[in-house]
């Protein structure tokens, strides 16, 4: 381990560099995630802090949620036969329904990953 030190007055403080953080930008889910830590689970958000790894386990969780809230919201709206045909009928119960659909998928999204690994 190779230590390096600034000297400041009378005393040397070594140079902690940290790694660099991965590439990506946090969007909703993962910044949902990262609240949750904070405020319900500060021991384990601390602890990444200091590890440097709270981004990078954000940016999974923000994938992983973005891929199941995709997959619901498309099964959800195959099924209940909310199709683009549909915009063409009736735009505002189309835009209704696509609503609905999108908050329950939020919502289950919320339940089983974003406030629940960890």
């Amino acid at each position: 381990m190779n230590l390096t030190y600034e000297k400041c007055g009378d005393y040397l403080i070594p140079n902690i560099i940290p790694e660099p953080e991965p590439e990506g930008e946090l969007r909703k889910f993962g910044l949902m995630r990262k609240h949750y830590l904070k405020e319900y689970k500060s021991g384990i958000y601390q602890g990444m802090v200091l590890s440097g790894k709270l981004k990078e386990h954000l940016l999974m969780v923000q994938k992983q949620a973005e891929l199941q809230f995709d997959a619901l919201v498309e099964q959800m709206a195959e099924r209940e036969g909310v199709t683009e045909q549909l915009t063409g009928v009736n735009q505002m119960l189309w835009v209704q329904r696509m609503n609905n659909i999108r908050a329950r998928a939020e919502e289950v999204v919320r339940e089983e990953i974003i406030y629940c690994n960890g």
